[in-house]
């Protein structure tokens, strides 16, 4: 149990620290976090849009988080690293919360999710699906989806390739809930085959030969000048021992 009770500590742990630092750098555009343990301490890489907003001028503000994560969280030695995100329109975090920062200054919810999607397939996503679910509209609940693409929900596809992002906005009828899924556009499905010509493989059979016989042809060679290098070698010493006899019987007599 001793173990188990670990466990649980360190991955609440995990979770309350993602949460602080997302909170505060939601700002800069969150995109994601990495927590390594490493023999030198805790390497916690993040993700984000405006990655200099993060570090602070002459690294100030990333000392005072890096500071406050060491005190509040009882995290040994933690070292941040900040990287920025190439492509934010493909980051479900950052999408999320600029949805969520869309609908709190007052954007319809049908304006923004058909936004949101368009801006995702635009960058390249293979397929995309918001839910946004809370008051949008009167005192009911709703939950509101907007999908466009191929959209996985479940197995080794989903767990690989799709990746998830989720905000919260914050309104005077209640809070509403965003909820961002996104493809990657360099997803492969099981279903997809490609058939190669037969002559591109005949092709690609008689390079890999013609690689093959270059090899053995260069070891071959190889092989040959070792065999030459040894015969001179022990035809020099076979000489020298010749010469060596002869002076030997000239100085005898």
């Amino acid at each position: 149990m001793a173990s188990e009770r670990k466990f649980v500590t360190e991955n609440l742990k995990r979770v309350l620290l993602k949460e602080y630092i997302r909170k505060h750098t939601e700002r800069a555009g969150f995109g994601g976090l990495d927590i390594q343990r490493t023999p030198m301490g805790t390497r916690i890489t993040l993700i984000a849009e405006r990655p200099g907003m993060i570090i602070g001028r002459k690294g100030a503000t990333i000392k005072i988080l890096t500071d406050d994560i060491e005190e509040k969280f009882d995290v040994d030695n933690p070292k941040i690293e900040v990287d920025e995100e190439k492509n934010p329109n493909l980051n479900p975090m950052i999408m999320a919360q600029k949805l969520a920062s869309a609908l709190e200054r007052g954007w319809l919810f049908r304006r923004a999710g058909h936004a949101t999607v368009r801006r995702i397939m635009e960058a390249g996503a293979r397929g995309c699906q918001v839910i946004i679910s809370g008051k949008l509209t009167g005192e009911r609940h709703r939950t509101e989806k907007f999908r466009r693409g191929h959209i996985k929900y479940c197995g080794e596809p989903a767990r690989i390739w799709m990746a998830e992002g989720f905000a919260v906005a914050k309104k005077k009828a209640g809070v509403i809930g965003v909820k961002v899924q996104i493809m990657v556009p360099d997803a492969k499905m099981p279903d997809e085959i490609t058939v190669k010509d037969s002559l591109e493989e005949e092709k690609e059979v008689e390079e890999e030969v013609q690689e093959e016989e270059a090899v053995v042809e260069e070891e071959k060679k190889e092989e040959e000048e070792e065999v030459k290098e040894d015969a001179s070698d022990k035809a020099g010493g076979v000489q020298e021992d010749d010469s060596s006899g002869k002076e030997g019987e000239a100085e005898g007599t």
